[in-house]
């Protein structure tokens, strides 16, 4: 049986108003040159990617950093620049500290993003990309809803009353078994100095997204989105919630015609967001990841 290898490292970054250290899970061969970096999303945390992670480690050295913010990440003092120009400064940080020129990246919703940014960037290191549930086109209803709830203080006195609370504001990810739902839930709830649980990032995350959460500035970002993404040149998987309301069909559609022409992978019964802990929903990336970039149909 393979022991179980895994570290919590940081690195530090920068932002205009200081200094703070992100934290990351490293899992597997630390000399392994194939290097997999998965990235969460909003207000999830790089623990999100354990069974993924797991499953991948033989071939992949696999890297789940803690958006700044999130998790055992520090939190930004001026939370204005809780935005995606940090976001990726802060992954091409981490990438200098892995000394790679040459990497796989895994994004689910936000952490997507991060990676489209950054894969339409000349010189980049992305080999291969996955975008999980997210495109340049979002939904401005699911936006809105986002936004609301993230920003919203809670405290239980109980894990399991905490626990409920997030399996009711999360049924979009499917059908999850009580151990994989308890899991999912105590990523992002720590408890605090008295005993309560309350969420695992800084609430004020949310304060720059309410700012663009409208129809003209949703415009202007998926103008800039569309056009970053038909930056990318790498092979590209898009996973798809098939109830999704964040990314529509529509727009999948257009991601596979345009720029570099993902595949699309579409999970039945689920909406934003996968949470890549089935094995059907594995495979697909495991698939993506192995075979040659040589063009072939994958999934029907």
């Amino acid at each position: 049986m393979q022991t179980e290898q895994v570290r919590i490292e940081s690195v530090q970054c920068i932002s205009p108003a200081g200094l703070h250290r992100m934290f990351y899970k490293d899992w597997g061969d630390v000399a392994n040159p194939n290097i997999l970096v998965c990235v969460h999303g909003v207000t999830r945390v790089a623990d999100d990617f354990d069974v993924l992670a797991r499953e991948l480690m033989r071939d992949y050295r696999v890297i789940c950093p803690d958006v700044v913010g999130r998790g055992r990440s520090d939190w930004l003092k001026a939370p204005q620049y809780y935005q995606l120009p940090q976001y990726v400064s802060d992954m091409v940080t981490l990438l200098a500290r892995l000394n790679t020129n040459k990497i796989s990246y895994l994004g689910t919703s936000m952490g997507g993003m991060i990676g489209m940014v950054l894969a339409s960037l000349p010189e980049n290191p992305i080999q291969k990309l996955i975008l999980n549930d997210i495109g340049p086109a979002m939904n401005l209803a699911s936006l809105e809803f986002i936004s609301d709830y993230i920003g919203q203080s809670i405290k239980f006195s109980t894990f399991d009353e905490a626990a409920q609370y997030i399996r009711s504001i999360s049924p979009t990810f499917g059908q999850h078994t009580e151990e994989q739902w308890n899991k999912i839930a105590k990523d992002v709830l720590r408890q605090d100095k008295d005993g309560s649980w309350i969420k695992h990032y800084d609430l004020n995350i949310a304060i720059p997204m309410r700012q663009g959460v409208n129809p003209e500035a949703l415009r202007v970002i998926e103008s800039t989105l569309w056009a970053q993404y038909d930056a990318i040149r790498c092979p590209t998987l898009l996973l798809r919630g098939a109830e999704s309301a964040l990314i529509s069909e529509e727009t999948a559609i257009q991601m596979t015609e345009r720029g570099p022409k993902a595949q699309l992978v579409e999970f039945p019964k689920v909406g934003h967001a996968p949470t890549l802990v089935h094995a059907e929903q594995i495979a697909p990336i495991r698939e993506f990841l192995l075979r040659s970039n040589s063009p072939k149909k994958m999934f029907p």
